[in-house]
């Protein structure tokens, strides 16, 4: 793929704005929001720049030739003092970086300039194995699966921690009694502890997808330019063995240069990751709404909420999370359309997959940083949270009279009562409370004396706390 030198852009002498603009000799060095030295912190992290740094992918392509080198050594195919050398030489520090930008751009080759690097580096005997039989896309897939591997690790390191903050918080809270709300309406009572328990259940199957994945997605890739390794010879498949045990990856077992089903799921997967994220990040930002009051994000003395509105403290870092889903989401569609190529090579999908996954790791693992970020500042307001519920109370405690009505007047009977009352009190603006009371079918199916503590919200927890505890030791058996 031609490009164009980084002189061509540092030769363009002016910013946009004007010749006589203070940033006349900017370089134009970062025009993506991942880059931007102000605000790419809220895109990606240290881990993810680490593992897709441009050079560092460099370094991984050489490492993946010296690995095949080696293995190559090791079933016979290449001389082992061939294969030392390109191990000792396939260090990017000793070579020319802007010389194979240029190399790239001149030829339209993604490797090329940096296998003749290689080369020269080595001495002429050793020269002649550099990336022996092998094709293009077998280093660079393999690189990536590298990378996959990488970013797998360090995803499973991040939902340990979040993991463990959240176990915390839904022991504190298991019987921390609050307003549950479906379709964003008071529906019955629950615990917050509930709440953060079905949280964890879910990030918990994640922990398992992407576990399971490991085995489907890590393989390498050595089959040559069409997939039938022709080039290795009778040594081919050993070859293959010996090849993915010195990188720690699968043996795969066929080519995938244009099955490229593996990495449609891990960005597929890490993307559901990261709505899961976006979801519990998006209700903090709802109980964090003053009118709600339930939970309160942290806040420090440095931050600021708004440039003319001095009171604010926009929970942002919730806002972010969903934002990381969005664009996680869009690489779902990149990743599936790399799927959809021609014959046995198209490197159509390719281009795009360096693009998705890149993106989507980037965008999952700063999801899940401000995620825990903002439940290890959490506050939770148990009082609010159970003052919301006693002034719902008259709504939300309306099922349980249904089911004690239902002992005497069957469950169908018992909520046509209910419904036709508690729909005449929203109807009519009368307190549901004081309609129940005064009701002669209610009175007579469940007695004044069962009458307050139907309305009591702690009454109608079910098997909450049992529930909590389920998730929490289920969590435990996963050491959180």
């Amino acid at each position: 793929m031609a490009t164009r030198p980084l002189a061509a852009y540092a030769a363009q002498a002016h910013c946009a704005a004007g010749a006589d603009h203070t940033l006349a000799d900017c370089r134009h060095e970062h025009s993506h929001a991942l880059d931007s030295p102000t605000h790419g912190g809220g895109y990606a992290g240290a881990a993810t720049r680490a593992i897709f740094c441009s050079r560092c992918r460099l370094q991984r392509w050489l490492d993946v030739e010296a690995a095949l080198a080696l293995a190559q050594a090791e079933v016979g195919i290449v001389p082992r003092q061939a294969a030392v050398e390109i191990r000792r030489c396939a260090r990017l520090a000793a070579m020319d970086v802007e010389r194979i930008a240029d190399g790239v751009a001149r030829t339209g080759h993604s490797l090329m300039p940096l296998l003749r690097a290689l080369q020269d580096q080595c001495n002429p005997e050793a020269r002649e194995f550099v990336h022996y039989g092998a094709t293009t896309q077998d280093i660079q897939d393999t690189a990536q699966s590298l990378e996959m591997r990488d970013v797998l690790d360090a995803m499973d390191g991040e939902l340990d921690l979040l993991l463990a903050k959240l176990s915390v918080l839904a022991d504190q809270h298991r019987g921390s009694v609050m307003v549950a709300r479906t379709h964003s309406i008071p529906a019955l009572p629950t615990t917050f502890g509930l709440k953060v328990a079905g949280w964890i259940d879910e990030l918990l199957r994640h922990r398992d997808r992407l576990q399971q994945a490991r085995q489907r997605i890590l393989v390498v890739q050595l089959f040559g330019g069409v997939g039938t390794m022709a080039a290795f010879g009778p040594r081919a498949l050993p070859l293959l063995d010996a090849f993915a045990r010195r990188l720690g990856l699968d043996v795969p077992l066929a080519g995938w240069h244009v099955a490229r089903d593996r990495v449609a799921e891990f960005v597929s997967t890490l993307a559901m990751a990261t709505a899961s994220l976006a979801r519990v990040a998006d209700e903090i930002r709802t109980l964090n709404r003053w009118e709600i009051g339930e939970v309160e994000v942290g806040w420090s003395a440095e931050q600021i909420g708004s440039s003319t509105m001095p009171h604010k403290r926009n929970p942002e870092g919730c806002e972010q999370v969903v934002v990381m889903a969005r664009l996680a989401k869009a690489q779902v569609m990149l990743a599936l359309d790399a799927m959809i190529l021609e014959h046995e090579r198209d490197y159509r999908g390719t281009r795009l997959e360096w693009c998705a996954v890149a993106d989507v790791s980037h965008y999952a693992l700063t999801a899940i940083r401000l995620l825990t970020e903002t439940v290890a500042g959490l506050t939770v307001n148990d009082a609010k949270m159970e003052r919301n519920a006693r002034d719902f109370s008259d709504s939300i405690c309306m099922e349980a009279f249904v089911f004690e009505m239902a002992g005497k007047l069957g469950k169908s009977s018992a909520y046509e009562i209910i419904f036709e009352l508690t729909q005449a009190c929203q109807r009519d603006r009368v307190p549901i409370r004081e309609a129940v009371e005064a009701d002669p079918r209610v009175l007579a199916a469940v007695g004044e004396g069962r009458l307050a503590r139907l309305f009591e919200p702690a009454a109608h927890l079910g098997m909450a706390e049992a529930i909590v505890d389920s998730v929490l030791t289920e969590a435990g058996h996963r050491r959180y």
